[in-house]
């Protein structure tokens, strides 16, 4: 009686493990959602910004990761970056030139005042929404912040795609995409895909993109400050 007893608690012990394992695996799966964004020639599009709100899915989103725009050659690198909303982002100067980094951006915005190297402490953006980053030494430095209240989001590659993990029991997604280079709409692009339709999306622009920045101000060198 003993050793039977003892065996049904083993029995008792092994299924309830293989119930919780069973429950993280269905928590844990996740399906592949592929985006491509195309110009007006329906030339792929690299560089744009692409997340995703997932609704219904009983997966929380993860922590937000801190993240860095450096920078380097009178230039933010990199030129977009996409960040969860809470995220702390460094601005390390790894040039030869001062700069003074800000956003006039509300509720975003910020002030670092002239430096080099790294004196100043990360900066936290706590609002979603598109932050104007620039330098008040150098006018032709622009970057840009993309602060989402996700954390499924990618850069297009120069296949102007992307593709993202999601829930698979999510009831709907909302797939969006953004770059300063997108003349469709200031705010980022939009389309929904319902449980159920296939998780793909295509973003073919309507209007012609702006052109790609590049910086041209003439530098102040650091010794200049000395």
């Amino acid at each position: 009686g003993f050793m039977l007893l003892k065996a049904l608690k083993r029995f008792a012990e092994v299924a309830a493990a293989a119930v919780v394992l069973q429950s993280c695996f269905v928590t844990a799966v996740a399906d592949t959602l592929q985006v491509r964004v195309v110009d007006v020639n329906r030339i792929p599009v690299t560089g744009v910004a692409v997340f995703v709100e997932q609704h219904g899915a009983t997966r929380s989103p993860g922590v937000p990761q801190p993240a860095t725009m450096d920078q380097r050659h009178r230039a933010f690198v990199p030129h977009v970056l996409v960040v969860q909303k809470g995220a702390s982002v460094d601005f390390p100067n790894s040039d030869v030139y001062a700069h003074h980094v800000y956003s006039f951006s509300k509720p975003n915005d910020f002030a670092l005042p002239l430096y080099k190297g790294t004196p100043h402490d990360p900066v936290q953006f706590e609002h979603p929404g598109i932050v104007t980053i620039g330098c008040n030494i150098h006018d032709g430095m622009l970057g840009y912040i993309l602060v989402v209240d996700t954390d499924l989001f990618a850069m297009t590659d120069e296949r102007g795609m992307v593709e993202i993990d999601v829930a698979d029991d999510a009831s709907s997604w909302v797939v969006k995409a953004w770059s300063p280079r997108i003349r469709d709409s200031r705010e980022p692009l939009s389309q929904v895909i319902e449980s159920g339709q296939p998780l793909s999306v295509t973003f073919a622009l309507s209007k012609k993109l702006g052109p790609e920045h590049q910086s041209h101000s003439e530098s102040v060198e650091w010794d200049s400050y000395d």
